[in-house]
């Protein structure tokens, strides 16, 4: 833990309410940008995808369950991997608590990844979840939504390995792939509405974008230590089950 000031009660109390008033003006500028998220044009989805579930084969549409607003996880697990990424796993097992609440306003989210639905559903089936996983291993959806690369696309445009974040390689050993194949699938989420029959993309997000589902990031940002993670950006993430 780093050396921190030592002070009185009334010095961190001064200290605290000049803070106070910044973490206001972020809550209203949160509050602002939330808006022109909402705000976003919305991009009718025109081409048909037939996604693999648990209950079997569904379109986009379908995956809305009833609803009439869809969040989809791109959930890093290529036909390649042997178990799904670290990252990833880590960010659901936060999410299965929410489902009801998110039910009760109007949302249903789902995992989609170009693994083969068995693996899915073994894996989700080992972290004891029960959030709903569709596979699109013979769909374009991954590929359309910015999911996914081929893997000669990806070998071709990307950087020398030793100029990747230790992050890539990590997990790429940790999923049983090469670090190609690891790469070539992209996390992100994105969010689509259902009107008059009509699915719509609404918003998408990927990198730092996705840090609303990591929800052990804004507890471990009000601890002493914070994220503590430095040059080693999130390599301490294992899967909840692969904790020493």
């Amino acid at each position: 833990m780093p050396e921190h000031k030592i002070g009185t009660q009334q010095e961190w109390q001064a200290a605290r309410d000049e803070l106070l008033a910044e973490e206001k003006q972020l809550t209203h500028r949160d509050d602002k940008l939330a808006e022109k998220r909402r705000g976003l044009p919305w991009v009718p989805v025109e081409k048909e995808y037939e996604l693999e579930t648990a209950d079997g084969n569904k379109s986009l549409a379908d995956l809305f369950d009833g609803r009439s607003q869809l969040l989809i996880y791109h959930f890093m697990f290529g036909p390649s991997y042997k178990a799904a990424c670290p990252t990833c796993s880590s960010m659901v097992d936060g999410l299965d608590g929410l489902l009801p609440h998110l039910h009760a306003r109007d949302l249903t989210m789902f995992l989609v990844s170009r693994a083969p639905l068995e693996k899915l559903l073994a894996y989700r089936e080992r972290l004891g979840w029960s959030i709903p996983w569709a596979s699109s291993a013979n769909s374009d959806f991954n590929f359309d939504f910015g999911a996914s690369f081929h893997e000669e696309q990806m070998r071709a445009a990307m950087p020398p390995e030793d100029q990747l974040p230790p992050i890539a390689s990590r997990n790429a050993q940790e999923t049983g792939t090469d670090l190609v194949s690891y790469i070539s699938e992209m996390f992100g989420a994105t969010v689509f509405a259902l009107q008059d029959g009509v699915v719509y993309k609404t918003y998408a997000t990927t990198g730092r974008g996705v840090e609303f589902l990591m929800g052990y990031y804004p507890i471990l940002d009000r601890a002493p230590s914070g994220r503590d993670e430095g040059k080693a950006f999130q390599t301490w993430i294992r899967r909840r089950d692969e904790y020493a």
